[in-house]
């Protein structure tokens, strides 16, 4: 192990077990992270996409739109929505479906028969790619996006911004995976404060690949990548055609 490393395993690990307080850090998630709650960052910056989306592409309403691991409660949050909206995912919680909502299950790198003969106004992503696993499926990823339609909307959280948005922890993504899963099993905020173990944190460790410009240029040639900022950081990029 290099002593950089080693030197930053230890430093987060006395962070996360001494540092800073359970009830603390719970606030702390559901004030930065929850987007149920209308104060929250997570809603604010949300928001503000939406509006960005809407403008972007003003007739939205009439279009047909293909959101890729998305789900129908956070459209519901959006001002506009479009005038048929499929949304493919790897699993649905059951809901009443809307009006003009069609889901289907699906590995996007991988797409179903059923979206074989389909054409789509425009594709939706919004933090998506950094779960797709690995650059072959990236691509494939990305293959899908290019096939189906000829718009897209792309978001997924930029590599060098300070805060790993998943863990809300400071340069999580840039730690080797042993120590990833030591602030997994012992950090209480962001989308894994439920992992109690180092074991059970690692297939976590693994999963999430966050990207950088010119990776997102490189599925994306003909897209206008956009950063969206925060704090006068990027804070995610946007993929735009």
């Amino acid at each position: 192990m290099c002593v950089g490393c080693g030197w930053a395993k230890a430093v987060w690990s006395v962070l996360c077990r001494w540092w800073w307080p359970y009830d603390t850090s719970m606030r702390l998630d559901q004030r930065l992270w929850d987007p149920s709650r209308p104060d929250s960052l997570s809603t604010r910056y949300r928001r503000r996409r939406w509006t960005r989306l809407a403008e972007r592409f003003p007739d939205l309403d009439e279009m047909r739109v293909l959101d890729i691991g998305g789900t129908l409660n956070s459209w519901r949050l959006a001002p506009t929505r479009p005038k048929q909206l499929v949304l493919l995912n790897l699993s649905f919680e059951s809901y009443h479906e809307d009006d003009g909502v069609v889901t289907m299950v699906g590995d996007a790198c991988d797409p179903p028969a059923a979206l074989s003969t389909e054409r789509f106004d425009l594709i939706y992503l919004n933090s998506v790619m950094e779960h797709v696993g690995g650059h072959w499926r990236r691509e494939r990823f990305a293959d899908t996006v290019h096939r189906f339609a000829e718009h897209h909307w792309i978001q997924t959280p930029y590599r060098y911004f300070p805060i790993e948005p998943h863990w809300l922890f400071p340069f999580f993504q840039h730690l080797s995976v042993s120590a990833k899963a030591e602030v997994t099993a012992r950090w209480h905020a962001g989308s894994y404060a439920h992992v109690g173990s180092v074991a059970e944190a690692i297939p976590h460790a693994l999963q999430i690949e966050l990207i950088d410009v010119t990776t997102m240029s490189h599925y994306f040639p003909r897209s206008t990548i956009v950063r969206e900022k925060a704090a006068g950081l990027t804070k995610s990029l946007v993929a735009v055609r």
